[in-house]
C-alpha cells in the first residue's frame, strides 16, 4: 500500500509517465503496471475514507471506499486493463496517455467523498476525454468534439453551481443522498446538480453528444468513451438520488425511446451508443426505485454493460479496422474470414440481450423485478418491451449485418491477435459471471459478493436467484417474440433497410436552425459593431478635425498673438489660479 494514495491518482500520474517510454510493449506493459498497481491500492485500502485535505475551514475527503465505490472502481480498472490489451497495436503516444487519464479521472468521481473532489475530478473527465475524439483526426470529428465539449462543461458548469447554491444553504461540500438530508429536486442547488447529472448519464433530450461524439472517435477511442463518462454519471446519482421517483419515469423513457433510433440506425457502432442510452435507462430505473435490490441491480447491471458493451464495440472496432467502414449496408458475410471476431460478438449480443447462461441475465432480472414489487405497472411493461427491443437492435442487427446478411463481397483478415485475446477476456467474464451462480448460488456468486447492499435471500423464489423455471421461461418468451418478430419483418420485407442515410435525432435543432440562429447572432452583433464603430469614428473625427483647426500649425491657436492679447489671457489665467488657491483655503 502507498500510503492512502488515491488509485485515481495512481492512474492518473501514471498517464504523464507513458510519454517517456517508446511505444509498443514497453508503453503497454507500463500502462498495465500502474493499472495493476491502482487495483493493489484499492484492495490494500479497503473499505473506508482516505486522503482528507481542508478547504475554507470544510474537511474533504479524496477518497471514499464504500460498496457503491468498490463495484464501480473494480470493473473500470478491468476495462482499463482490456483496453490497454485491445489498442496494443497502437503507437499514439498522447492517444494512449489520454486512455489512461481520462479512465483514471472518472475513477477518481467515483472514489470521490465530497462535492469539491468530485467536480474536479468531473471536469477532468470531460478535459481528458474530448481528446478520443478529436483523434480522429478529421473534420467531422473535430466538429463532434467541439460539441461534445460545450455539454460536459456545460454540465460542470451546472454542477459548480449548485455545489455553490449547496454549501451557502448548508455550510457543507457532503456528497450524499440529497433527499434523504431533507431537500428536495425544487431546491435550485439540487436542481442544478440533478441536471448535470442527466446530461452526463445522457438523460432524454440531453442524450444526443452521445450519438453524436462517440462514433467520430478512433477505433479505440469509441470503446473508451462507451465505459467511462455515463457510468461515473450513474454512480453519482445511485449516490445522491437513490429513490427519487422521478427517475423511474426518466429512466423508463430512457429504456424505450432509443430502440427506434437503433432499429433505422445504417452505421452500426451509432446503433450501439442507442444501445448504451437504453442499457443506462434500466440503471436509472433501478437508482429511481431505490430499493436495496433494484439498487444491487442499477449496481450490478453496470459492471455487467461495460464488459458487454465493450464486447460489441470491441467487435464493431475490428471491422472498422479491417474494412474501413461500419456502415451495416456496406458490410456482410465477414464471418467467412472474421470467425472469432463473428463469435465474440454474438457472445456480446447474449449478454446483452440476457440470455440465460450470460451475465446480462443475472443482473436485469434485479431491476425488472424491483419495478414490479414496486408496483410500478407501466414502467414495468415498458422495460419488458425495452428487453425485447435490445435483443432486436444489439443482439441480433448488429451481428446479422455486420457478419451475415447479404455477402458484401469483403474477406478482410480476421482482427489482429491483441483485439482477439482482449475480445477472448471479455467474452469469458461475460460467460463466467452468467454461469457462476449455477455453480455457486446466489450466496456464493462473486458478483453479487461485490454488490453494494446487503440482502438476506430468505425466498426460494427471490429475484436473488436467477436460475428459476418461472424467470428463465418469461426470459425466453421475450427474447423468442422478439426473434420471431425479426424473421417476419425480414422476411415480409418490412424491416427498415439498412440505407445511407442520416437518422435524425434531436441534437438537429441545435445542429441546423441552431447554428443558423447563431450564425445570425453573430452576423447581427458583427453588424451593429459595424454601425456603433461608424457612428463613433465619425464623431471622433469630427473633434479630431475641430482640434486641428484650433490648434494645427495653421489653427486659431497656432497664429502670432498681439501683445494686448498676450497680456489680456495671462491675466485671465492668473486669475483663475488665484480663485483656486483662495476655494482651497
Amino acid at each position: 500500500m502507498i500510503g492512502e494514495l488515491s488509485p485515481a491518482l495512481i492512474v492518473i500520474i501514471g498517464s504523464a509517465l507513458t510519454v517517456f517510454f517508446p511505444g509498443g510493449w514497453p508503453r503497454n506493459i507500463f500502462s498495465l503496471a500502474v493499472i495493476a498497481l491502482a487495483g493493489y491500492q484499492l484492495h490494500a485500502l479497503g473499505l473506508g475514507e482516505y486522503g482528507q485535505y481542508s478547504l475554507f475551514g470544510e474537511t474533504l475527503t479524496l477518497t471514499r471506499i464504500d460498496g457503491l465505490a468498490r463495484i464501480f472502481a473494480v470493473i473500470f480498472l478491468i476495462a482499463m486493463a482490456l483496453n490497454t490489451v485491445y489498442g496494443w497495436w497502437l503507437r499514439d503516444a498522447g492517444q494512449q496517455a489520454v486512455s489512461l487519464a481520462y479512465p483514471g479521472a472518472a475513477l477518481g468521481g467515483v472514489l470521490a467523498g465530497d462535492l469539491v473532489t468530485l467536480f474536479v475530478f468531473w471536469e477532468l473527465a470531460a478535459i481528458t476525454s474530448v481528446f478520443l475524439i478529436w483523434a480522429g483526426n478529421n473534420e467531422r470529428s473535430f466538429g463532434a468534439g467541439m460539441r461534445y465539449l460545450v455539454w460536459q462543461i456545460g454540465s460542470g458548469v451546472l454542477l459548480l453551481a449548485g455545489i455553490a447554491l449547496f454549501y451557502r444553504s448548508t455550510g457543507s461540500f457532503a456528497f450524499e443522498n440529497f433527499i434523504d438530508g431533507g431537500m428536495s429536486l425544487t431546491d435550485p442547488a439540487v436542481l442544478c446538480i440533478f441536471i448535470a447529472f442527466g446530461i452526463k448519464s445522457a438523460f432524454p433530450l440531453l442524450h444526443n453528444w452521445v450519438q453524436d461524439a462517440y462514433p467520430e472517435s478512433t477505433v479505440t477511442g469509441t470503446i473508451i468513451l462507451s465505459v467511462f463518462t455515463t457510468k461515473m454519471a450513474v454512480a453519482s446519482i445511485a449516490r445522491g438520488f437513490a429513490g427519487v421517483e422521478a427517475l423511474v419515469y426518466i429512466g423508463a423513457v430512457m429504456t424505450a425511446f432509443p430502440i427506434f433510433f437503433a432499429v433505422i440506425e445504417n452505421d452500426l457502432r451509432r446503433v450501439l451508443t442507442y444501445s448504451l442510452n437504453n442499457q443506462v435507462g434500466f440503471m436509472i430505473v433501478g437508482i429511481g426505485i431505490g430499493t436495496p435490490m433494484a439498487l444491487n441491480g442499477a449496481a450490478g447491471y453496470a459492471f455487467c454493460n461495460i464488459l458487454f458493451e465493450g464486447l460489441l464495440f470491441m467487435a464493431m472496432g475490428a471491422v472498422l479496422y479491417r474494412t474501413g467502414t461500419i456502415k451495416g449496408s456496406e458490410l456482410g458475410g465477414l464471418y467467412k474470414t472474421m470467425p472469432l471476431t463473428a463469435f465474440f460478438c454474438i457472445i456480446g449480443a447474449a449478454s446483452i440481450s440476457a440470455f440465460p447462461l450470460f451475465s446480462g441475465f443475472i443482473t436485469k432480472g434485479l431491476i425488472i423485478s424491483g419495478a414490479a414489487e414496486g408496483h410500478y405497472f407501466w414502467v414495468w411493461m415498458t422495460l419488458l418491451f425495452a428487453a425485447a427491443g435490445v435483443f432486436h437492435h444489439s443482439g441480433i442487427k448488429i451481428p446479422y449485418f455486420a457478419f451475415f446478411a447479404h455477402d458484401s463481397g469483403k474477406r478482410p483478415d480476421e482482427a489482429p491477435l491483441s483485439m482477439l485475446i482482449a475480445m477472448g477476456i471479455t467474452a469469458a467474464l461475460c460467460v463466467g459471471i452468467g454461469v457462476a451462480q449455477i455453480f455457486t448460488g446466489p450466496e456464493g456468486d462473486p458478483l453479487y459478493a461485490l454488490m453494494p447492499f446487503e440482502v438476506v435471500i430468505e425466498k426460494s423464489y427471490s429475484p436473488y436467484i436467477s436460475y428459476t423455471a418461472p424467470h428463465v421461461l418469461t426470459q425466453m418468451q421475450i427474447l423468442f417474440f422478439s426473434g420471431l418478430a425479426f424473421a417476419v419483418l425480414q422476411k415480409t420485407g418490412l424491416y427498415p433497410p439498412e440505407l445511407r442515410s442520416t437518422n435524425l435525432d434531436t441534437d438537429w435543432f441545435y445542429r441546423v436552425p441552431g447554428r443558423v440562429a447563431l450564425l445570425g447572432i453573430v452576423g447581427g452583433v458583427v453588424a451593429l459593431w459595424r454601425a456603433v464603430w461608424g457612428v463613433t469614428k465619425g464623431l471622433i473625427g469630427g473633434a479630431v478635425n475641430g482640434l486641428y483647426h484650433s490648434h494645427g500649425p495653421e489653427g486659431r491657436m497656432a497664429r502670432t498673438w498681439s501683445v494686448g492679447y498676450t497680456a489680456l489671457f495671462t491675466a485671465i489665467v492668473l486669475g483663475i489660479a488665484l480663485i483656486a488657491v483662495f476655494s482651497v483655503r
